[in-house]
């Protein structure tokens, strides 16, 4: 639903025109419980995204002209209230920083109208770090992410030398490098899902249009920008993928497009890139004595769980399902976990809170 409200923005669904969005929490027996209730005033409207959960345990998200954070007891605060020169429409979600300042991206406004990159602290500290200009690229419509060598990475739907999207790079401190104009060629076209860093290591996407078939590819790229086209979409097998791929702790890739398929109306799909498996918990922190989730593949009573080094003691719920406990002692760190078949890392970095 997000995917298809990039192409229909402007155009709102009709219970748009009786509410302005909520915030809400629901328990796994299905009980749903209103966090908030936008008012289209200073907390603002239409949030496009939910929010996503930050390292200290809060929520941090956006709506079409606000950054807010809201406690899990529903506690509103408003970070920043966009203006148009620093950016407006942000249309994805948030990420944290190793820094732990907050990183997003807006699809129009800033210098030259067409979106900005833009930092924001838990405490509302705000600044725009990357105007895009055309040359640089144009409407970011997904958001960032932050790879392994603590970068950020990152599509604009258009702009470039072809006019039709660019792969770019940012760091921390704004310093903006494009590296790879897509041509509407082989490589394909107006990127909308964004990247997901893979366990190899490289970045995977998908661009809408262009290709063999003009339906959009679905590609690889190396942290320094080297494009290679992996799969050619076409009606048979779905067209104009315009979501992030997802890497399945087995490895395998999985996505849906927006239209094609057998009754044209869009696929779900796995892409099988011969990648590592990995493991991943939930949630993303914790203090010592806390229960993890951890999930992946092979697991048996004779694994091993280690917190950045330190041993932990757990459950065996299935051979992919694993509760932990953090263990005392433990650091901040990746989560391991040792198998029959070898030693998995965690896709991202667990912080314990003291």
């Amino acid at each position: 639903m997000l995917c298809r409200g990039v192409w229909s923005r402007g155009l709102r669904p009709y219970w748009c025109l009786r509410a302005l969005g909520t915030i809400f929490k629901m328990s796994q027996d299905g009980s749903v419980t209103t966090l908030h209730d936008f008012t289209g005033g200073s907390d603002g409207e239409y949030p496009a995204t939910a929010p996503i959960q930050s390292v200290k345990g809060d929520f941090y998200g956006t709506t079409e002209g606000t950054v807010y954070r809201i406690t899990k007891y529903g506690r509103f605060t408003l970070l920043h209230a966009f203006t148009g020169s620093d950016g407006t429409l942000p249309n994805t979600q948030l990420v944290q920083g190793t820094d732990y300042y907050f990183y997003g991206t807006t699809v129009q406004g800033g210098q030259s109208g067409f979106g900005t990159i833009f930092r924001v602290s838990s405490s509302g500290d705000f600044k725009v770090l990357v105007n895009f200009n055309g040359t640089n690229g144009t409407i970011p419509f997904s958001g960032l992410i932050q790879a392994n060598d603590g970068n950020f990475y990152g599509v604009t739907f258009i702009g470039g030398s072809s006019y039709v999207g660019v792969l770019f790079r940012m760091r921390a401190d704004g310093t903006f490098t494009v590296l790879h104009n897509f041509t509407g060629g082989s490589d394909g076209a107006h990127p909308v899902g964004g990247l997901v860093q893979a366990s190899d290591g490289n970045l995977y996407g998908t661009n809408t249009t262009g290709g063999k078939n003009g339906h959009g590819v679905l590609f690889r790229a190396t942290l320094a920008g080297d494009v290679v086209p992996l799969h050619n979409f076409a009606l048979a097998s779905g067209t104009n993928p315009q979501c992030a791929l997802l890497q399945h702790t087995n490895g395998i890739l999985y996505g849906d497009t927006y239209d094609g398929g057998k009754f044209g109306q869009g696929v779900f799909y796995s892409f099988d890139a011969g990648l590592p498996p990995f493991v991943s918990y939930l949630s993303t922190y914790g203090r010592p004595g806390a229960l993890v989730q951890i999930l992946g593949q092979g697991f048996t009573d004779a694994s091993e769980i280690f917190f950045n080094g330190t041993p932990a003691t757990f459950k065996l719920v299935y051979p992919t399902y694993i509760r932990a406990t953090v263990p005392e002692g433990a650091t901040s760190g990746p989560i391991t976990v040792t198998t029959a078949n070898g030693t998995l890392t965690s896709n991202k970095v667990f912080i314990v809170h003291p």
